[in-house]
């Protein structure tokens, strides 16, 4: 069973215009006013170009089998496009990062695409709307291939393509920010899934006999529970939530199209609203059967659960991805919410998801690729000592769910270090190490939950309650001293801001007040 934390480039990286590297739609976002909250961008973000090395230690320090990352596109391809210009730099950067993986004995599982499409491909293209996308992602997958393959065995073509659809196409919260009127979302996922298997392809056709690796797609879902267990209506409606989140990528993936639902649903909804044609786009024969089968592993990030109830919305609204589906999240105000409003405590979620994926999809290997728990709270918190109840309930739920029969074959926490939360700026925090971002240096400091997390890799999960019990003290025992350290650094940082620039301002503002009194004295005696 391998154990593990990821990351993400434009998350963590920084360094966006350094060696080379061309912009990516996340950079052209964060640079317009009001789309990130307190306009914070990812420029230097965690600094983590420059400080891989200081990271790798951290991994060392957990004891982690595995760290899964992502590659961005536009640094090692500015445009995107291959024929157009290759950045060896960015090649150099990312050859070190997983040599140095490697030599510390960490495997390193890699990401293709977490969201960071290379701007000039948005804006010649329309990105992820146009179907030339699917070739050009392919040309850099092979690259990829090329260049790292014989060193990584473990592919991830996207992260979340869900949150890719519909936060940067139907709602516009995210990169690269357009509202599409239910059209968007749809035709973005379809150009996605295509590419996700043309890549599957390539790898299997040209480097597969070769390398042995393996290459899946991560999906990211919550679980709906229906209000009422009892309730056919609201049975379907959590049936059709699941199948409008994980069911609407899975199933070309694994059964070849779209799920029924979702087909019935848009189709009618599309109708209603005058078009001749439903918004979500169809596969043919030939595409069917060329999407299905094409995962070795299936990825799953996930972090929550709702309940669901049917909701029905109106069809003269605007056309709308989220009013496709006619249906309602409510949660229980007793399920603690440590972080943002929507991420709340609901471990046996977790368990009913991957048991439904079993079911659903004949059972393929999983690994799990994003969970884990933020904070929001302004004020530096390193005895986490939520994130350790979440890490102990979750994991407990795939232990459960590994008992059941699923094939779960890792665990991956989200996430290393406290970075870019996309449209939330820093303001939400998941990593085991606090970053004091203030600081230039961007210090990392462990947090309860680093201790807690290292002590369950080294027993594989759960030897025994006690045990557990006294992983629970020490872990908060640590945190005691490290906030020592932060409160020391902080001061010195402090110490420091005062020498570079207060110290200076003070002394420059003396000299000029010297200099106005000393015309005036000289003017009065003239």
């Amino acid at each position: 069973f391998l154990w593990g934390v990821g990351s993400s480039a434009y998350q963590t990286e920084g360094a966006w215009d350094k060696d080379g590297k061309g912009p990516s739609i996340w950079d052209a976002f964060t640079h317009k006013k009001g789309k990130v909250f307190r306009n914070e961008t990812g420029d230097s973000a965690c600094d983590g170009y420059y400080k891989v090395k200081d990271d790798i230690q951290l991994l060392k320090e957990l004891k982690v089998n595995h760290y899964l990352f992502s590659i961005s596109w536009p640094r090692i391809m500015p445009t995107g496009i291959k024929t157009e210009q290759v950045n060896e730099k960015g090649i150099q950067f990312y050859n070190d990062t997983i040599n140095s993986l490697l030599e510390n004995n960490i495997i390193p599982i890699v990401s293709l695409y977490h969201w960071d499409l290379p701007q000039v491909l948005q804006e010649k293209y329309g990105g992820w709307q146009n179907r030339s996308m699917i070739n050009y992602f392919n040309d850099y997958a092979n690259l990829c291939f090329e260049k790292f393959g014989d060193r990584v065995k473990h592919w991830i073509t996207f992260n979340d393509p869900w949150a890719v659809a519909v936060k940067g196409y139907d709602t516009g919260e995210h990169a690269p920010g357009l509202k599409l009127g239910g059209c968007g979302a749809y035709k973005a996922a379809h150009h996605l899934i295509k590419a996700h298997a043309k890549v599957w392809h390539s790898y299997n056709d040209t480097w597969r006999s070769e390398q042995q690796g393996m290459v899946g797609i991560s999906l990211t879902s919550g679980w709906g529970e229906p209000i009422d267990p009892h309730n056919e209506t609201d049975k379907a409606a959590a049936e059709r939530y699941i199948q409008f989140h994980l069911g609407w990528f899975a199933n070309p993936i694994y059964k070849g199209d779209y799920p029924e639902v979702m087909k019935i649903y848009v189709g009618k909804k599309s109708a209603q609203q005058g078009l001749g044609t439903s918004r979500l786009p169809t596969f043919s024969a030939q595409e069917k059967t060329y999407i299905k089968g094409t995962s070795d592993f299936l990825g799953i990030g996930h972090f929550t659960t709702c309940y669901v109830l049917q909701k029905n919305y109106p069809s003269l609204q605007v056309p709308s991805y989220h009013t496709d589906y006619d249906l309602a999240e409510l949660v229980d105000p007793k399920w603690p919410a440590p972080g943002p409003k929507w991420l709340y405590f609901v471990p046996w979620g977790f368990r009913r998801l991957l048991n439904f994926i079993k079911t659903q999809y004949r059972n393929p290997v999983i690994y799990v690729t994003e969970n884990g728990v933020s904070e929001k709270i302004q004020c530096t918190q390193l005895c986490d000592e939520w994130r350790i109840e979440y890490l102990k309930g979750y994991i407990n739920e795939i232990l459960k769910a590994v008992n059941d029969g699923v094939n779960v074959k890792g665990y991956t926490a989200w996430s290393l270090l406290d970075k870019f939360e996309w449209n939330k700026g820093f303001s939400e925090r998941f990593g085991f190490y606090y970053i004091d971002f203030k600081n230039k240096n961007k210090p990392r400091y462990p947090k309860a939950s680093a201790d807690y997390y290292k002590k369950m890799i080294s027993a594989n999960g759960f030897p025994n309650p006690r045990e557990v019990d006294n992983w629970y003290g020490e872990a908060m025992d640590s945190c005691s001293t490290t906030h020592q350290c932060l409160t020391t650094d902080s001061l010195i940082a402090h110490m420091e801001i005062v020498t570079e620039i207060v110290l200076p301002t003070v002394f420059t503002l003396c000299i000029l007040i010297s200099i106005v009194l000393l015309i005036f004295y000289l003017r009065n005696h003239s």
